[in-house]
């Protein structure tokens, strides 16, 4: 720069003319460092194109779920340990009674239960009332309760538990009877009750065997009366 132009002030003015004159060019020309603008238009959703589960698990190289069970291929026919025999009601005559029985097994729990509940019944009920009898009506309420369940507990499980090993007894015979006899009838419960009302009572001497034995023995003739009448 020339000592003119510095007094003048010629280099300045047409410096700023450049610099002016190059701004007025970049204005004018458009940035290309801006992005384009664009128009986006989205493709419908085709469900029927769409692949469901179907499309990898009907594939063959999968194993048959069936043949995973532990008796697949296995003959159901021939496997005889699957069929129940001993659910067969019995086919015995005269086997058929209140409840459905499969045997002598059954007897016994069913006519042994019901034996035993019954007369623990009776005898409790006959016990609750020998208390209230013997208790005068003046005496305290503790002493009449405790008097009543000692009239209880003294008569009912003596009356169960002896009418209980009665029919224990006398069903093992019955079945036994009926086994041998081909048939349940009369004849069977009224000698296995004349039998085990006479064991139950074998150590007491000939005359209470044969008062219980008859007394047994009878039970068993009206129950097969009942029986006879109502089943």
């Amino acid at each position: 720069m020339s000592l003119w132009g510095t007094l003048t002030g010629k280099k300045t003015s047409s410096t700023s003319s450049n610099a002016s004159s190059s701004s007025s060019s970049s204005s004018s020309t458009p940035s290309q460092d801006t992005a384009p603008t664009t128009s986006f238009q989205s493709t419908p959703f085709d469900p029927t194109t769409a692949q469901d589960v179907t499309s990898f698990l009907g594939n063959t190289s999968l194993p048959d779920p069936s043949q995973l069970h532990p008796l697949a291929g296995l003959n159901q026919q021939s496997l005889d340990y699957l069929s129940l025999d001993e659910s067969a009601l019995s086919d015995l005559p005269g086997s058929r009674s209140a409840l459905p029985s499969r045997g002598w097994s059954d007897d016994l729990q069913y006519g042994t239960g019901v034996t035993y509940l019954s007369a623990l019944t009776l005898g409790g009920s006959y016990g609750m009332i020998e208390g209230l009898r013997r208790t005068p009506a003046s005496a305290p309420p503790k002493i009449r309760l405790n008097s009543v369940l000692n009239s209880i507990t003294r008569r009912g499980p003596f009356l169960g538990n002896s009418a209980g090993i009665i029919a224990m007894v006398y069903n093992g015979i019955n079945s036994t009877i009926g086994y041998y006899r081909g048939k349940h009838d009369s004849a069977n419960s009224v000698a296995a009750g004349a039998l085990s009302g006479m064991l139950f009572k074998s150590t007491r001497g000939l005359r209470p065997m044969m008062i219980s034995g008859g007394i047994v023995a009878g039970v068993a003739g009206v129950w097969t009366v009942m029986r006879k009448t109502l089943f």
